[in-house]
């Protein structure tokens, strides 16, 4: 930056005609007699730079603009205007003995030289040019520039050095590009002008980072005309230099402007690759181009290379050259569809090349492969879904057709990148109503691929719904959302309600078709909650009835249970003890009871006369007998038994 220069009263005076009476480097003096002390308050800069004020001793009466110190500044009048006295005289001597001693040098190099104005440095690629202007009518001008290096962000920078190749130049610009070679680094240059002895002062200082100012040169172009259509070659700026200031040329992207050599031509502006083909132009017409590299992300668009001309030739029309070749892509499945108009026997090869190696500045031509399962084929279609697996990057795809005679013919080669050349689908939707509330679920579109593109195109669902009613006024309600499940409330009861669903993405500004139409009812009003009322109340019915039986049957079967097996009355005494025989239950088996009384009556006949039947009835009145054993029943089961077996004896 630019230094000050001291005023002339504060150095002593043998200072002045230190390098060149004095002075620093590239300032001129200008030298004043303060006629009035009051002129120091406002100091007139010396050579473009400021003057430091005067000191507080020197300032003039009443300088303060304080009123209340008027008494002191008068106080100090008399001192202020000794130190005038002694500076003016200064001045003078210093005057007289410069022009004594240093008439030949101007005064230590005092001239009337202006300082360059408009200084500018013009950077493409590693090609550094400074350009200034001179307003001055001086002749015999020649220039010198300094700069200055801050190296890796310093605050502080080297000291001021000569410019390699900007020394004593008589033209109004020059080349320092092996001056630079930190580009990411500041910079400060400087420059002024010079006759003789005589030196302008310093012009402003500029400042620069080289790669922030620099601009992209002109690529190198090759073209070629084949088949009625131009191929291009671009070569990178910077291709054949050592030193380079773009690095990254794969970064580089290319715009071409064509048009045709004639005087009412239309301009077309196209992007292309390193190596790439112009179709779609007209036979046996000259052409002219020019390219331009940009790198997009920093925002940089070059210098357009110099204008190449050359004449198109006619395009060999082969009929069984596959044509209209078009992608038809739905749900990430993609097809490749031709036609061509060849009637005879033709077999197609589809290849493939992955849309990276268009970015290298080298022949691709080799690089392309077959798709699997769309070699030699004679259907005019191809899956390609078993190439395009991934959804970044992009693909490129051509059919090459191949005759019974075996020529071969290259089809216009078509651009895939999956994301954008993929359609939408429509989503699958099932509706459920409850009491008040529509719910609808949507499946993405794609089915299995559907979490894919519902990742990838952050789908939103777009959701219509509507009264299903003879009135074609009926509003139509709109909602959107962003989740696969979604509510619909405010619905009128007992009518019906038809819903339909679109999917689309913001982001790549696609939709889908409309989901087929979904139709429910919702339940009545006031109906409902007598229906639910009515059924609890069944139920709760039901259930009473059921248990109530089913508490009936086990109280029967208990019952049962313990009459048999725990009878509340005993036999008497006399019974229980008869004949030694265990009591016997009256449910036992009626054929051990038959077998036990026959042997019984078989004694009593063989034997009659001689056993007491009195004790005999008693045995068999035992073995019948319920349980019941009261005297009457004893009794009258005796005469009974008395009867019977008199007329068994008789």
């Amino acid at each position: 930056m630019p230094e000050e220069a001291p005023l002339p009263h504060s150095k002593p005076l043998s200072t002045h005609f230190e390098n060149r009476a004095g002075l620093q480097e590239g300032s001129s003096p200008t030298f004043r007699e303060p006629l009035d002390p009051a002129a120091h308050t406002n100091p007139v800069p010396i050579a473009g730079r400021a003057e430091r004020p005067l000191p507080a001793h020197v300032q003039p009466p009443g300088a303060s603009g304080n009123g209340a110190g008027a008494g002191r500044d008068r106080g100090r009048m008399g001192d202020g205007l000794a130190t005038v006295a002694v500076g003016r005289a200064t001045v003078v001597a210093s005057s007289f003995f410069c022009f004594l001693v240093s008439l030949p040098l101007h005064c230590a190099g005092q001239t009337n030289l202006k300082s360059p104005q408009d200084i500018q440095v013009y950077v493409v690629n590693t090609n550094f040019t400074l350009r200034w202007n001179y307003t001055g009518n001086d002749t015999n001008l020649t220039f010198l520039a300094e700069y200055q290096w801050f190296e890796d962000f310093k605050t502080n920078g080297t000291e001021w050095k000569e410019l390699p190749g900007c020394q004593n130049t008589t033209s109004r610009e020059c080349d320092f590009s092996s001056a630079i070679t930190k580009y990411y680094d500041t910079y400060l240059v400087r420059i002024r002008a010079q006759r003789g002895q005589e030196v302008s002062p310093w012009s402003s200082t500029f400042e620069m980072i080289p790669y922030l100012i620099a601009q992209i040169g002109p690529p190198d172009i090759k073209l070629r005309s084949t088949n009625g259509a131009i191929k291009i070659k671009v070569s990178p700026p910077e291709a054949n230099q050592v030193r380079k200031m773009w690095t990254d040329h794969l970064s580089f992207k290319y715009n071409v402007v064509i048009w045709e050599n004639s005087s009412n031509a239309e301009f077309r502006s196209q992007s292309i690759f390193p190596t790439d083909i112009i179709d779609d132009l007209a036979p046996d017409t000259t052409y002219c181009l020019k390219v331009q590299a940009t790198l997009v992300l920093e925002w940089k668009e070059g210098l357009f290379s110099p204008i190449r001309c050359v004449k198109t030739t006619r395009k060999v029309n082969d009929l069984h050259c596959a044509r209209n070749v078009t992608i038809l892509a739905l749900n990430m499945k993609f097809y490749l569809h031709w036609n061509n108009q060849y009637k005879q026997h033709v077999s197609y090869n589809v290849q493939y090349l992955i849309g990276y190696l268009k970015k290298l500045h080298d022949d691709y031509s080799s690089k392309w492969l077959n798709v699997p399962g769309c070699e030699n084929i004679t259907d005019m279609q191809c899956n390609l879904s078993s190439i395009i697996t991934a959804t970044s990057g992009f693909y490129y795809f051509h059919v090459q057709a191949v005759n019974e005679y075996n020529k071969s013919c290259l089809s216009n080669e078509v651009k895939v990148d999956p994301l954008i050349t993929n359609e939408i689908g429509p989503p699958d939707v099932k509706v459920d109503v409850s009491d008040v509330f529509l719910h609808i679920q949507i499946s993405p579109p794609g089915g299995a691929q559907g979490e894919v593109m519902r990742d990838r195109y952050d789908l939103s669902y777009r959701i219509l719904y509507w009264k299903n009613s003879s009135n074609n006024e009926e509003e139509i309600k709109m909602k959107q959302i962003k989740q696969t499940i979604g509510t619909v409330s405010d619905l009128t009861p007992a009518t019906l309600y038809c819903v339909k669903v679109q999917a689309f993405s913001e982001v790549y500004n696609k939709t889908s078709p409309y989901s087929k139409e979904e139709c429910i009812r919702t339940p009545g009003g006031k109906i409902l909650p007598l229906i639910i009322l009515t059924t609890f109340f069944i139920a709760l019915i039901a259930v009473a009835l059921l248990g109530t039986l089913l508490g009936f049957t086990l109280y029967q079967v208990y019952n049962k249970i313990k009459y048999v097996f725990f009878p509340s009355c005993q036999p008497p005494l006399n019974i229980e003890g008869f004949d030694q025989q265990p009591f016997r239950s009256i449910y036992l088996p009626a054929t051990e009871e038959q077998i036990e009384n026959c042997s019984v009556i078989e004694l009593i006949v063989t034997e009659a006369n001689q056993i007491d039947f009195r004790d005999d009835k008693y045995s068999k009145q035992s073995s019948r007998d319920s349980g019941n054993y009261s005297n009457d029943d004893d009794i009258s089961g005796h005469k009974v038994s008395e009867e019977t077996l008199a007329k068994e004896v008789g």
